[in-house]
């Protein structure tokens, strides 16, 4: 599961990932090849558990600001208002792939390059520049093509006023999400560089500086227009100012710029981004083909209610992906020095931590579930969800969480084959063998079916190309 996703040791001048490349055994010493030094592999230890405790505080940070504006923003704007920018703010989410994968591309090249500032600055600038000629050509397509639409027609608006600024709004929303797509390849180069804590840093002040911003232009009454753009300009532009403060005042390595900008060294960017991206967009199908089929075989009602149980459970999910950005790159650094026994030291940890965890939830879920569904959105027969559905969810959930360490180890080294196969035969196997399972067991059946075939199809898979993941990084 590439997303696991989503997700370190600050050090202002080297970078955690280059200090442990070059750290030593002590002398009169030798270590044994493929095995890191104790050295090393404490400050491995320090940046994985380090970056997880930022990644976590940063996250939290990044879902209480919504909240806290959400009601604020609702009264100022007016339910239609405020409606026309939720529908478009879901269609920017729809378009994730407009990127190309190039952010976990690049994520994975870095991690392997610790040694190498020069080819580093390379990648960095021909990754900067391939999406800054997609960001381009996106923004122009909007210029032409929104004015064109009938966005207030499309979206039932009725108030004259918020009709009128329709097409404003969808310009500005999906104009600062063009503008970020470049930008937010800081974070992935942060995260390479081993420099998680910087960069959760950086995020929860765009947070905070968009709660900030936006309360206060409501404070002054200011157009709702200024109001939207304060809340969905903050990222790129938090972005932008974590860029030019760390390649012009923090990073001593190469400057990244145009004159390093390489054909070849994009060529393969864009080769390994498009697998990738290839690789989410089919894992990203086969993860939410759910709702659909439930709608079709259930009918949309208890759809609707069964993604109301998936949203409470998928909150697992952020934990997963939280924990596998910041072991990526790790991993990627240390099978690159030959270090597999602390690769398969930390994924056997990692298996270990995401099982108690996911585990523990799940159980307090199955347990809570229905309470906290009516306290939460309210208006959902128990019976429709017996407790046989969240149990199947929670299952479901621990089977992703303990296969995603092994699948990380993989990502690290764009070793991606092993995950086409496994997806693509889950994603037959699965949909087929839910379709079953409803007609025959009605919801209950639909999470049992998807663990049978996560167990017959990702499992092996995962297995595979993580043994063989370790084999590429045994020293030769």
């Amino acid at each position: 599961m590439t997303r696991a996703a989503s997700r370190a040791v600050p050090e202002p001048v080297v970078p955690a990932a280059a200090a442990v490349a070059t750290a030593a055994p002590p002398a009169g010493t030798t270590a044994a090849p493929g095995a890191p030094t104790s050295a090393a592999s404490k400050d491995r230890d320090r940046t994985v558990t380090v970056g997880i405790a930022a990644a976590m505080v940063a996250k939290g940070i990044g879902l209480a600001a919504p909240l806290v504006i959400t009601p604020a923003c609702f009264r100022f704007l007016g339910d239609q208002r405020y409606g026309l920018w939720m529908a478009v703010t879901a269609l920017t989410g729809m378009a994730w792939f407009a990127d190309l994968g190039l952010g976990n591309g690049l994520l994975t090249r870095l991690s392997h390059l610790a040694d190498d500032p020069r080819q580093q600055a390379r990648e960095v600038s021909s990754a900067f520049a391939t999406l800054g000629v997609v960001a381009v050509a996106l923004l122009v397509g909007l210029v032409l093509v929104v004015p064109a639409v009938p966005w207030a027609g499309l979206f039932n608006v009725s108030d004259p006023g918020v009709a009128a600024e329709a097409s404003a709004l969808v310009l500005l929303c999906f104009g600062a999400f063009v503008v970020n797509i470049p930008l937010s390849l800081i974070q992935r180069i942060q995260y390479a560089r081993g420099q998680v804590v910087q960069s959760n840093i950086w995020q929860s002040a765009g947070a905070l500086a968009a709660m900030v911003a936006v309360l206060g232009t409501i404070a002054a009454g200011w157009e709702p227009l200024a109001v939207i753009a304060c809340a969905v300009l903050a990222v790129p532009v938090t972005n932008l100012l974590n860029c030019v403060t760390y390649f012009w005042f923090q990073d001593r390595g190469p400057r990244p710029g145009p004159k390093l900008v390489h054909r070849a060294t994009a060529v393969g960017l864009l080769r390994l981004g498009l697998r990738f991206f290839a690789l989410t967009t089919m894992s990203a199908i086969a993860l939410n083909v759910d709702s659909p089929l439930v709608a079709n075989v259930l009918g949309p009602t208890t759809a609707a209610h069964y993604a109301v149980v998936g949203k409470l459970f998928g909150a697992l999910s952020i934990f997963v992906g939280l924990v596998g950005m910041t072991v990526w790159p790790v991993n990627g650094a240390a099978l690159a020095r030959g270090e597999v026994a602390w690769v398969r030291r930390n994924t056997q940890r990692m298996v270990l931590l995401y099982g108690v965890i996911v585990g523990t939830i799940g159980v307090v879920l199955v347990g809570y579930g229905h309470r906290l569904i009516d306290l939460w959105v309210g208006g959902i027969d128990r019976a429709e969800i017996p407790v046989s559905v969240l149990i199947g969810l929670a299952s479901w959930s621990l089977l992703i969480a303990v296969t995603s360490p092994l699948i990380l180890v993989q990502n690290s080294i764009g070793l991606l084959r092993p995950q086409f196969v496994g997806w693509a035969t889950f994603l037959l196997l699965a949909t087929a063998l839910k379709v079953w399972a409803l007609r025959e067991f009605g919801l209950a059946g639909l999470p049992v079916a998807a663990c049978l075939a996560y167990v017959l199809t990702m499992w092996p898979a995962a297995l595979v190309g993580y043994r063989r993941a370790l084999r590429r990084g045994e020293p030769t």
